[in-house]
C-alpha cells in the first residue's frame, strides 16, 4: 500500500474514531496530506475537514530579535488561509485550553489592523514582569500551538463548516509523560464535543503512551459503551517502500516486543541503516528495565564479540534525525553487527513475541 491507499482505507472504515500508531519516518504527515487530497477531490476541490500536523506548526516561527539583545522576542504567526479566523481568537479562549498544562508564563496576541490577517505574533512574558518578553521552551511552544489550534477548532467558519473530519497528526512529540496524559484528555474532549455519525476523527502518533491511553479510554473507559464499537485502532508499518495497515486489538502493548517484531521482520527481509535507530531504542528499553544507564552494559551481558565496535556502530547510525528515514541498505559489516546483537539478545533474555 502507498499513503493514498492507506488514506482511502481509513476513509472507508465505518467507525468514526480512527487511531493509527506508526514509527517516525513512516509518513504520518504524508498520510494526512493524502487524506486531505482524497476528500477535497470528493468535495468539489474544497476542504472537507480540518487538520493539525507538521504544517500547522510551521505557521509559527520564533523571532529572537538578536539585534536588540532579545528585547522583543516573539512567536511570529505566518500568513495562511487560516488568518481570517484569527479575529475571533482571544487570549482568554486560548488560555482556557492552556490552563490544564499549568503554564509558567503569560502571553498576549499582537493584532493586525487588517481583519483578514488578524494576528501577527504572540508575545510571552512572566506574570510579574509584563514589559519583559521571554522565549518559552520548544516543548512549551508545541503545547501552546496545540492549544492555539484547539481554540481555533471552535472558531466560527472553520470546523463547523469543514465538518467531515478532524485529522490530527502527532500533537505530542517531545512532551513528558504528564503532558502526554493531559494531551490525551484534550483529544478525548475533542471527540466528545464532535462525536457524530457523519464526522470522522483520525489521530496518528508515534508515541505509544498516547496511543495506549486513547485505546484504554475508548475501549475500556467510563464512556466506552459509546465509543468501543465506534473506534478502530491500527498499526501502520513500513515494509521496504510499502506500507501495511494492521488492525490492533490487543489489551496491552509492550513497546520492546513491538520493536523486536519489527526488527525480526527486517532481519528476515531487508535491513536498512535506520534499523539501528530501532535497535538502539530496544537496547535503551532493556537498559532502563534493568536499572542501568548505558547500553554498553547490555552488550557486555549478551557477550557481543566487540562491544566498543558495536557501540560505535549504534552511535554513528542512530544519531541522525530519526524522522528522516535512512533508506540505505546495510553493508555486510553492519549486518554482521546487527544480527549478532539481535540473536544474542534473544538467547540471553529469552524474549517471546
Amino acid at each position: 500500500m502507498n499513503h493514498k491507499e492507506v488514506a482511502e482505507t481509513i476513509k472507508d472504515i465505518p467507525q468514526y474514531i480512527n487511531c493509527v500508531y506508526a514509527f517516525n519516518g513512516t509518513g504520518k504527515t504524508r498520510l494526512s496530506v493524502a487524506y486531505k487530497d482524497i476528500t477535497k477531490a470528493e468535495n468539489d476541490n474544497e476542504h472537507a475537514g480540518v487538520y493539525y500536523n507538521a504544517y500547522s506548526e510551521d505557521l509559527f516561527d520564533w523571532d529572537n530579535d538578536e539585534k536588540n539583545d532579545n528585547q522583543n522576542t516573539k512567536l511570529d504567526v505566518k500568513i495562511s488561509s487560516l488568518n481570517t479566523l484569527y479575529s475571533d481568537l482571544t487570549e482568554q479562549v486560548i488560555e482556557e485550553q492552556l490552563l490544564r498544562y499549568n503554564p509558567t508564563y503569560k502571553f498576549e496576541l499582537t493584532r493586525n489592523n487588517n481583519p483578514e490577517i488578524g494576528i501577527d505574533a504572540v508575545r510571552f512574558y512572566k506574570e510579574a514582569d509584563f514589559d519583559t518578553s521571554i522565549k518559552i521552551s520548544s516543548g512549551e511552544t508545541r503545547i501552546f500551538i496545540w492549544c492555539f489550534f484547539l481554540a481555533l477548532f471552535k472558531a466560527e467558519g472553520w470546523s463547523d463548516q469543514q465538518d467531515a473530519h478532524f485529522f490530527i497528526d502527532d500533537p505530542v512529540s517531545s512532551l513528558d509523560d504528564n503532558n502526554i496524559f493531559l494531551t490525551a484528555d484534550t483529544i478525548v474532549e475533542l471527540v466528545e464535543e464532535n462525536f457524530t455519525t457523519d464526522r470522522k476523527i483520525i489521530l496518528t502518533t508515534h508515541h505509544i503512551g498516547l496511543f495506549s491511553v486513547l485505546y484504554d479510554r475508548f475501549k475500556y473507559g467510563e464512556k466506552s459503551g459509546r465509543y468501543k464499537n465506534n473506534s478502530k485502532f491500527f498499526m501502520l508499518k513500513k515494509k521496504n517502500e510499502d506500507l501495511e495497515l494492521k488492525d490492533f486489538e490487543k489489551e496491552t502493548f509492550l513497546y520492546h516486543l513491538h520493536l523486536l517484531q519489527e526488527l525480526e521482520e527486517a532481519k528476515n527481509s531487508t535491513l536498512y541503516t535506520f534499523h539501528f535507530v530501532l535497535m538502539r531504542q530496544l537496547l535503551e528499553n532493556i537498559v532502563s528495565f534493568l536499572g542501568k544507564s548505558q547500553i554498553k552494559f547490555v552488550l557486555q551481558e549478551i557477550n557481543v564479540d566487540n562491544p566498543e565496535q558495536s557501540i560505535n556502530m549504534l552511535n554513528s547510525l542512530s544519531h541522525k534525525k530519526v524522522f528522516v528515514p535512512q533508506i540505505n541498505e546495510m553493508n555486510e559489516n553492519e549486518m554482521k553487527i546487527f544480527n549478532e546483537i539481535f540473536d544474542k539478545l534473544l538467547i540471553k533474555y529469552n524474549f517471546r513475541f
